[in-house]
């Protein structure tokens, strides 16, 4: 891409002077055309407010009419200015797209082709219109079209064509971006705006675009960073009410990376986009526990001693709260435990030494070919924390004591000698919990409570 193209701005291009009276000669627009295009360019903005006020889907339609017959790249880009620049200046003239009397246009057709095949200034500029105005489509123009209704004899592109054409450019810019440095946030800020569509979620899901948004999703420092990571935020947020993109998000890191956002922004637009998802996610498979583990509670508490200009927000952080207190008041058993020890960070929480936790939830370490208890005898060989090998070797003693077959299946898993070493620990909090295990391994459990006592 040449480099005068690639940082080409909507102003430059504005300066230009398309020789409108040339193309009504070679017939490629019309003699009312011509007229409108005479009024319309180079007048100030409140004559161009008045005559789109007056006559909008007249404009439109000789607007799309020079995207779909004219190919010369100064003129395609002109007009493309033309409209980004008036929807810049009032975004509900988006749904002058959608009048009656174009019923026979095909308005998307146009943007979708240049997506493909134009400059990367007809591509960002194509992506943003055609995001505002499938967006603002009445509901009656998508019955109108889905059951073929139209006042045209050729096929018209239908939104659902729109948004997998969309779609598909989106995860490509995620990917591999057209521009170095506009290409991902372009896209960010097209899907920010289109994820509230249903088939949007759907189609990003499939195209496994879920995963290229979670790298974006870091702290930021500089202005430009700061709205690319709100739009990330904000795009994530709207998959929190996506099902399938949720079980996309609880396999990724999505949640610890958005924690450490929450955790370190001062932005206050970041923040509650960040809180109002993390609300979405609370209640979804483990990612309340996860929360928990992640120290959650606490981030909150300091959040909530800060000083927002918007109520909302504390009112979503006092929500957050007390889901978060009911998450581990439900955690106080197994979950929790499971959670725990998939983490390999192990502490004396009260359910190590609770009699009540271990008979009820004794037969839940057969689950998946006593995969707890596999990690368990793993983190013995893995960590290097010293509270948490001397809980690994207690709840391995536990588990001894209070499954029938305990001892047998330790054994059988080759935990004996992991937990010897651990007999010649320097931590004397090790050693202690090394012998009780061992103890219950040889003696069984009733000698070895007898030793203890």
């Amino acid at each position: 891409m040449p480099a005068d193209q690639a940082e080409l701005s909507s102003d430059q291009v504005l300066r230009r002077d398309i020789p409108w009276e040339t193309y009504m000669t070679t017939k490629l627009i019309s003699g009312t055309g011509l007229q409108l295009l005479r009024r319309y360019d180079k007048k100030p903005e409140n004559t161009k407010a008045q005559l789109l006020d007056d006559d909008g889907p007249s404009y439109i339609r000789v607007f799309v009419s020079i995207l779909r017959d004219i190919f010369k790249e100064d003129t395609v880009e002109y007009v493309l200015a033309l409209i980004d620049e008036m929807l810049s200046a009032n975004p509900k003239r988006a749904i002058l797209f959608h009048d009656k009397s174009l019923s026979d246009e095909d308005i998307y057709d146009p943007f979708l082709r240049l997506l493909v095949k134009g400059t990367w200034f007809m591509q960002e500029k194509s992506s943003k219109i055609l995001s505002l105005i499938v967006s603002a489509r009445p509901k009656s123009y998508e019955t109108a079209v889905a059951n073929g209704v139209s006042n045209s004899k050729k096929e018209i592109t239908t939104t659902n064509d729109l948004f997998k054409g969309l779609v598909e450019w989106l995860c490509t810019q995620l990917k591999n971006p057209s521009h170095p440095s506009c290409g991902i946030p372009t896209a960010v800020t097209c899907l920010a705006t289109l994820l509230k569509e249903s088939a949007v979620r759907s189609l990003f899901v499939q195209g496994d675009g879920v995963k290229l948004l979670i790298p974006l999703i870091s702290p930021a420092s500089t202005q430009q960073s700061i709205q690319l990571l709100y739009e990330t935020c904000l795009c994530v947020w709207l998959l929190s009410y996506y099902e399938p993109a949720i079980e996309y998000l609880a396999t990724s890191r999505s949640l610890p990376r958005l924690i450490e956002v929450v955790k370190g922004s001062t932005k206050e637009k970041v923040v509650r986009v960040v809180v109002l998802t993390l609300r979405n996610l609370l209640h979804k498979g483990a990612f309340g526990a996860q929360m928990v583990d992640l120290g959650l509670p606490q981030i909150i508490q300091n959040l909530k001693s800060r000083a927002w200009s918007d109520e909302d927000l504390l009112d979503t952080l006092n929500q957050l709260e007390e889901g978060l207190k009911d998450n581990i008041k439900k955690l106080s058993s197994f979950d929790k435990y499971k959670q725990e020890v998939l983490l390999g960070h192990l502490d004396w929480s009260p359910m190590h030494k609770d009699p009540i936790f271990w008979r009820e939830n004794i037969t839940s370490f057969e689950e998946h070919d006593f995969q707890i208890l596999r990690v368990l005898i793993t983190i013995l060989d893995t960590s290097s924390d010293p509270r948490t090998l001397a809980v690994a070797c207690y709840d391995l003693s536990q588990f001894i004591q209070c499954h029938p077959a305990g001892r047998v299946i330790v054994n059988d898993l080759k935990a004996k000698d992991r937990v010897m070493k651990m007999m010649n620990h320097e931590n004397a909090e090790v050693t202690k919990n090394a012998l009780l295990c061992i103890q219950r391994l040889f003696l069984g459990a009733k000698y070895a409570s007898f030793l203890q006592a």
